[in-house]
This record gives C-alpha cells, sequence and structure tokens, in this order.
C-alpha cells in the first residue's frame, strides 16, 4: 500500500481502508481537461448518428451519443423539444437514419429537497471531489417510495451539505439495499460529469464477491440482456429487446453444493449479477427476489441448514472498485472488508459443505 500522498491532492483529505494507486493509461483521458468540458445550461451538443445505429429509436440513439445522460431522461427531453432530430421535435419511438443530426440541450438538475440526516458513515476515502464508503448491508442508497428518510443519501447530505447541488445528491452509482460494499459519490459537478463517463465508457472496474448455489466447472462470461420482467413489474429479467448486460465470474473457492465467486461488471444494469446467475440456475444465497424455492443439500448438517435459513439477504458484497480521480487523473483503487454475516457463511461452508 502507497501513502495517499502521491495522489498530490491540493487539499485536504482523509483515507481509511484498503488502497491502491496506478499511473493512467493515457488513453483515458485523451480530451482536454474535464474543467472545460462541463456544459452550462442552455449550450447545446451537437451528434451525428453513426452506421451502427441506423434504424434504432431516437432515444435509444440518443443514449449512446449523449452517454452521461439515461435513456429515460434523455427520452423526458425528447417529448419537452429540448432535444431535436434534424432540427425538429421528434418522439422517443422515432427511428434514426445515418448522418441523421440529433442535438441536445441539457437542463441542469434542480437542487435536490431530500433531507439531511446525521447517520453513520464508514468512509473509505474522501477529498474536495469524491467520498467513497463502505456501505453496510440493509442501508437503501437514496430517498424513494417507502424511504423517505434514513438512506445514504439522507446522511451524505448532513456530512457535505454542498452534494445537494449535485444531481440525485452525488450518487453516480447504487447498490441494492442488501447488498454490502464499497460505493462511490461525487461532491462537485466536475467529479460527476467525470464519475459517469467513465461508467458509461466501462473505465471504471466493479468487483463484487458472490456466494450462490450450485457448483461451476470454471469461470465465464454471462452476456444476456435485461429489462423489466414481463409478468412481475418490480423484477427484472432477461428479455430479448432488453438492454445489453455482460458479467463475468470465475471461481474464488469451490464448495459441495455451493460455490463462492469472484464478479465484475462490463454493464451496470438493476440487479445484473442476482438475475443473471438466477437465469444460470445458480441464484445468490438467500435472496428473497430471485432465489426461488431453496432447496436442502443432498448430506446437509443441520449447522448448515440453521446457517442457510438465517440468512435473509443475498449474498452478494461489493469487494473492489476501481475508477480515474476526476482531476489528478490517478486511478485508484478501494476494496471493502467482507462482513461478518458472508465471513461467517463462507466458514460454515468451508466446514460443512466442503468440495
Amino acid at each position: 500500500m502507497r501513502v495517499a500522498g502521491v495522489l498530490n491532492l491540493p487539499r485536504s483529505f482523509t483515507y481509511r481502508g484498503t488502497f491502491r494507486v496506478g499511473s493512467v493509461n493515457a488513453t483515458v483521458w485523451e480530451s482536454q481537461r474535464l474543467q472545460e468540458e462541463v456544459l452550462e445550461e442552455g449550450e447545446t451538443r451537437s451528434e451525428m448518428v453513426s452506421s451502427d445505429l441506423h434504424g434504432t429509436r431516437l432515444d435509444a440513439a440518443a443514449a449512446a451519443l449523449f452517454p452521461d445522460f439515461s435513456r429515460s431522461r434523455l427520452a423526458e427531453w425528447i417529448k419537452a423539444g429540448r432535444l431535436l432530430h434534424n432540427d425538429a421535435p421528434g418522439k422517443p419511438r422515432d427511428k434514426v437514419a445515418v448522418d441523421d443530426r440529433l442535438q441536445l440541450t441539457p437542463v441542469t438538475e434542480a437542487r435536490v429537497d431530500w433531507a439531511a440526516e446525521d447517520l453513520p458513515l464508514d468512509i473509505l476515502f474522501e477529498d474536495q471531489h469524491v467520498i467513497v464508503l463502505n456501505k453496510p448491508a440493509g442501508l437503501v442508497v437514496h430517498p424513494a417510495a417507502g424511504h423517505h428518510t434514513g438512506t445514504l443519501v439522507n446522511g451524505l447530505l448532513a456530512h457535505a451539505p454542498e452534494m445537494s447541488a449535485i444531481p440525485r445528491g452525488g450518487i453516480v452509482h447504487r447498490l441494492d439495499k442488501d447488498t454490502s460494499g464499497v460505493m462511490l459519490a461525487a461532491k462537485t459537478d466536475l467529479a460527476h460529469k467525470s464519475l459517469v463517463a467513465q461508467l458509461a465508457d466501462r473505465s471504471m472496474t466493479r468487483i463484487y464477491s458472490a456466494i450462490c448455489r450450485g457448483t461451476f466447472s470454471g469461470g465465464g462470461t454471462i452476456d444476456a440482456p435485461l429489462g423489466r420482467h414481463p409478468i412481475s413489474r418490480i423484477k427484472m429479467a432477461v428479455v430479448p429487446d432488453g438492454k445489453p448486460a455482460v458479467t463475468h465470474y470465475r471461481i474464488a473457492q469451490r464448495f459441495g453444493a455451493f460455490t463462492h465467486l469472484t464478479v465484475s461488471l462490463e454493464t451496470g444494469r438493476t440487479h445484473q449479477i442476482r438475475v443473471h446467475l438466477a437465469w444460470r440456475k445458480h441464484p445468490l444465497v438467500g435472496d428473497p427476489v430471485y432465489g426461488g424455492r431453496a432447496t436442502r443439500p443432498a448430506g446437509a448438517s443441520d449447522a448448515l441448514l440453521e446457517t442457510l435459513a438465517a440468512f435473509t439477504r443475498q449474498a452478494l458484497h461489493a469487494r473492489e472498485l476501481i475508477f480515474f480521480h476526476p482531476d489528478s487523473r490517478e486511478q485508484l483503487s478501494f476494496s471493502a472488508p467482507m462482513p461478518e454475516d458472508l465471513s461467517a457463511l463462507l466458514e460454515c461452508l468451508h466446514t460443512e459443505d466442503p468440495p
């Protein structure tokens, strides 16, 4: 581990946890300084439709050409006339053709009005641009229906009130309520733009530990599109017309009836790891949504059965996060230790479910 001083950051910061710093691959930073790329409200972007987007929906093409913004937000701007198709208003479902011109005048998101709450935060690293945290299982990331208070964002707004001026309170990626592990948030507009771009161009790396049912012959890749479940709209599923989703996995530890996987994401769809593994008939241990009916492993001991019955959240932990610092452009890596419940589960499997 190198000391944090190698970052050469101009202001004070705090650090705790596993941390590595490496050299920046120059190809990631071919554009001018990000400060020059931050758009003010009213400044228009213009892009031409490439051949690979010919025949796609207008909102889908816009999402590919303007990756800083979500497809749903771009669809709203199409309806509002802020995204023009060949200088004319259109509809999200309109088809585009090669060399069509899309013009976008984005709207700066209004300041969020979520309440600040003094909540405990497990901060791994913080400076004036970003904050890296270890989120415990059970903590909702941001306010939503049924969870208006007590979320990570509520705590962040109390810790750093300036984050209320950042879109979605600085959150650039999410973890499910019952997924634990390392998370990243932006404290400035510059950082937000940079981190969103890194997610879009896949230069940000996210590595997870997952414990699932069944055994594997080896590592592999799951490349299957994800979208809303055709019947249960609160669930996601592998569907033919879904968004591209790619999950890579390798075996970390084999057990008799279970496997500990190291998983990395090429895309970041909602519930991606949970859905992909369940689709491959290897659902995560404890997953209340995608786990299906729990089967009794042949010859399982009472101790193993009791441990499995008591584990009631998906066995998924965001172990490591690697990104480029928005200002220094250094590549940073942070990891969150395995939480006690997952450690106990692994210990039980090692003892009670040997390969």
